[in-house]
């Protein structure tokens, strides 16, 4: 997990410097980070919720770079990438308030 989190730090950090054509997706995955974190921190995600939650941020994150790479994002693409964080959004607030808690 130490290795997924340091790999989504990296992925920030590099997509902080060139945020100008995504600023509303780079402020989303930030805030989807807080609050995967913080349901690890109160016990309302399991270590295995948090790994697959991670494994989404950090496709996310590959996907916005894939979108930056030729210097244009575009319609379709910021499409994408709002579809996809929409759907980790949903995906943390369900396995945040679901039955399992981490022991």
């Amino acid at each position: 997990m130490k290795k997924v989190v340091v790999f989504i730090a990296l992925l920030a950090i590099g997509a902080l410097s060139v945020s100008a054509q995504t600023p509303r997706v780079t402020k989303r995955q930030v805030q989807q980070q807080a609050r995967i974190k913080e349901g690890v921190k109160s016990g309302k995600l399991t270590r295995r919720e948090a790994r697959k939650l991670e494994r989404q941020q950090a496709k996310i994150a590959v996907d916005k770079a894939k979108a930056k790479s030729d210097g244009v994002v575009t319609p379709a693409e910021r499409k994408k990438l709002t579809r996809e964080q929409n759907r980790a959004s949903r995906r943390i607030y369900h396995e945040k308030h679901d039955a399992q808690i981490r022991k």
